[in-house]
């Protein structure tokens, strides 16, 4: 059996987290409906950008069209997790925070992550926790620069 190179299994892993994701496995083994998943996602895009969010940024960072991102936001909105608040340099334009429920469901979120990443770590040292948590940020960041 002839052995693979680390950037073949690095691919394998890849393509084994992409399925995982669109079979949104995370969200169902939180008891997410696919529905309460897109707003999941809402939420982080909206806590990633420190309140410099607009509805075209979760459009770009979700890969989905404008009205989708639109619709997606003023669910968040409708559920008192998002609120819109005039854009000071731009007043065309609302950029969207995170009420204090969205602050709760987002540290919720992490949380149940978090304990499933640990748990998924289980049986490693702290060294080769951190190690790996600085490998993957790097590979992270590295496939960010490269893509269009």
């Amino acid at each position: 059996m002839e052995s693979k190179s680390p950037t073949e299994e690095v691919e394998q892993a890849m393509v084994a987290i992409r399925r995982r994701q669109n079979k949104r496995s995370l969200a169902k083994a939180a008891g997410s409906t696919p529905e309460n998943t897109a707003l999941s996602d809402v939420l982080d895009v909206v806590d990633s950008e420190h309140g410099q969010c607009s509805v075209a940024t979760i459009a770009d960072r979700l890969a989905v069209d404008q009205p989708r991102a639109s619709k997606l936001v003023a669910r968040a909105v409708g559920d008192g997790l998002v609120r819109r608040e005039s854009d000071q340099s731009d007043g065309r334009r609302s950029l969207l925070s995170l009420t204090d429920s969205g602050h709760r469901a987002v540290e919720t979120m992490h949380t149940f992550r978090r304990d499933l990443f640990g748990r998924a770590m289980a049986g490693w040292s702290g060294r080769e926790r951190t190690e790996f948590a600085r490998l993957l940020s790097d590979f992270v960041a590295r496939m960010e620069e490269l893509s269009p």
